[in-house]
């Protein structure tokens, strides 16, 4: 098992930028299934090149017996493949930003549930619930969805996930990570592993 959560670098244009999962979670590259790329080629963009999927460590016990894994929480690392080769500067990646958020709306209003507002908002639909954090080489914004109803069941039931545009040793990759949201413990769970991804992040990267 240690060894599925080693760090590891990925070539992105003419850099290498170290990767890693925060502990409790392993890339699943290594495995070479095809349902497990399937999985991260269905959350992001064709547009992008996906660097790392990872689930966490029970899920990943579970899939290498041949058992079902959950899946409900999970992560992505991504990069544009368009900008690969291209070396950005702070005032580029803020541009790059910009775009890349354009479209996500207006956050839900301060002061009320996330769960309240996801529950007023047709299915399918990602809302923007917050902005987590904004520096010169770091945005983080919260996003959640609420699921239409699966069988006859008629609890609503709603996705969390936090998307980082990060400027990496020139490079701009998209950090992800994606979680159930059934009790308020969960949106302080993927707020502080967001965080601490983002720091070790950074510290691979700036050594």
């Amino acid at each position: 098992m240690p060894a599925w959560a080693a760090p590891f670098a990925v070539q992105v244009g003419d850099i290498r930028i170290g990767l890693d999962a925060p502990p409790g979670f392993a890339d699943t590259s290594f495995t070479g299934s095809p349902r497990l790329q399937e999985l991260a080629e269905g959350i992001t963009s064709a547009s992008n090149r996906i660097l790392l999927f990872a689930i966490t460590d029970d899920d990943l016990r579970k899939f290498m017996a041949g058992d079902p894994p959950e899946v409900r929480r999970y992560m992505i690392a991504v990069t544009p493949r368009a900008m690969e080769r291209e070396r950005l500067n702070p005032p580029s990646f803020q541009a790059f930003v910009g775009d890349a958020l354009r479209d996500l709306g207006a956050a839900a209003p301060p002061g009320k549930e996330y769960a309240q507002h996801l529950a007023s908002q047709p299915p399918g639909k990602p809302s923007l619930l917050a902005e987590l954090r904004r520096e010169p080489a770091v945005v983080t914004v919260l996003q959640g969805v609420r699921l239409a109803p699966q069988g006859r069941s008629e609890k609503p039931q709603y996705v969390l996930s936090t998307s980082t545009l990060m400027l990496l040793r020139g490079k701009a990759l998209n950090f992800s990570v994606y979680g159930a949201y059934d009790s308020p413990a969960d949106l302080d769970w993927i707020r502080t592993i967001t965080s601490r991804w983002i720091d070790e992040l950074q510290r691979l990267n700036n050594r």
